[in-house]
């Protein structure tokens, strides 16, 4: 079957051999529509042939090489995850921090990268897909955390990871109000306007000196 049907009909019945070159062409397009629709509708508002649809691709590839809209969503999740977990935790600072998530709200709701933030807070009801988001939420937290001191054998105490998460959850938020809400100021709001206000909060929220004085 052609993952171009529009171009190269075929039938249900038909068994046409995807190249690997269209194979991985055709899955960066169903990830990259998924991504947008599930971000902006949701996960129970949003159809496979919605999907297919935006990726101009026959619905019947989601299938192929998702096995089904449910492992759709958790590809999408996993490359949230690994963009999210890309800096070494040892090696970041609040303005490293900073400039990632700003680098992931900026272009909301027109960019690309924005939408990853936007499925961590998007049920799906799929026990497997929603692991995926708090593994992911608690992950980045926890990096975050550890600029501040805290470190996976409890150094540091709850109250770091708190404050990180508190941190992750004003990102969150500016990513919601940038997009499905629009809301202004913020909708509008520039890069290095995001990047002074979020360094703002999560100065004084992981900065060492504010904590432990």
């Amino acid at each position: 079957m052609s993952p171009y049907p529009a171009t190269s009909p075929t039938t249900s019945n038909e068994s046409v051999p995807v190249r690997p070159r269209d194979a991985v062409n055709t899955r960066a397009l169903l990830l990259h529509a998924a991504r947008r629709r599930f971000a902006r509708d949701g996960y129970a508002g949003t159809t496979v042939r919605d999907i297919a649809s935006d990726a101009g691709v026959n619905v019947a590839l989601i299938n192929r090489y998702f096995t089904s809209k449910e492992g759709l969503f958790e590809a999408c999740l996993i490359r949230a995850a690994e963009e999210l977990e890309r800096p070494d935790p040892g090696e970041s600072s609040i303005e490293d921090v900073v400039q990632s998530i700003v680098s992931q709200v900026a272009n909301t709701p027109s960019g690309e990268d924005p939408y990853q933030l936007l499925l961590l807070l998007r049920s799906s009801g799929d026990e497997k897909a929603e692991h995926i988001q708090q593994k992911t939420l608690r992950y980045f937290s926890e990096q975050m955390a550890s600029i501040a001191g805290w470190q996976p054998d409890g150094t540091g105490g709850d109250q770091l990871l708190l404050r990180a998460q508190i941190a992750l959850s004003t990102a969150l938020g500016v990513a919601l109000l940038r997009s499905s809400a629009a809301l202004e100021p913020i909708a509008s709001a520039t890069a290095k306007e995001l990047t002074a206000a979020l360094g703002d909060v999560f100065n004084l929220l992981l900065s060492p000196p504010s904590i432990n004085g």
